[in-house]
């Protein structure tokens, strides 16, 4: 190989080793570093004993509403979804089939439910709904599957009162060994 060009087959490596270092440099500096505060948004969790549940509620018949602003590009009208992974209602964990999951028919515990939606709905904007928005988007999605009446205010004491129509369909094996 010519002397010409090994000197600029080594040229054109070190402008790559520098183009993608420069690159890394500058991906590490992305991003805004969050305080504290910032940080406790992130910490919630909605158990089903009712820890993690914020203050606040709402009925079906708000919920309809908002859901119908927020949620009705993947989910439907009533719930029907776009797709089998965005499908709320209907289902049966019985059936010879490969069964249709959904909040009626999958889920076990409201609180799954709440907790998802608090973290990470709308799909578009993930915890931008208040918690008001919530209990009341959490309501209509329950009272779609038929396990609330549309009158019920949801909150976090009722909340922990609603019984799933699978909330016997898993195992606990948490606390095995």
């Amino acid at each position: 190989m010519s002397t010409l060009k090994k000197l600029l087959t080594a040229s054109a490596v070190s402008a790559s080793l520098a183009i993608g270092l420069s690159a890394v440099v500058q991906a590490q500096s992305l991003g805004t570093p969050i305080n504290e505060s910032q940080l406790q948004g992130f910490d919630l969790i909605a158990q089903p004993n009712g820890s993690g549940y914020p203050a606040g509620g709402g009925t079906a018949m708000q919920g309809k509403a908002i859901f119908e602003i927020r949620c009705v590009a993947c989910h439907g009208m009533t719930g029907e979804g776009t797709s089998a992974n965005t499908r709320l209602v209907g289902g049966d964990m019985q059936s010879e089939e490969r069964p249709i999951r959904t909040v009626g028919s999958y889920w076990p515990h409201a609180s799954t439910l709440f907790d998802y939606v608090q973290r990470a709905m709308p799909a578009d904007a993930p915890k931008s709904l208040s918690s008001d928005e919530v209990y009341q988007v959490i309501a209509y999605v329950l009272h779609l599957n038929g396990i609330i009446e549309n009158s019920l205010v949801l909150n976090k004491e009722t909340l922990m009162q609603v019984e799933m129509p699978n909330k016997d369909g898993f195992i606990d094996s948490s606390q095995a060994l």
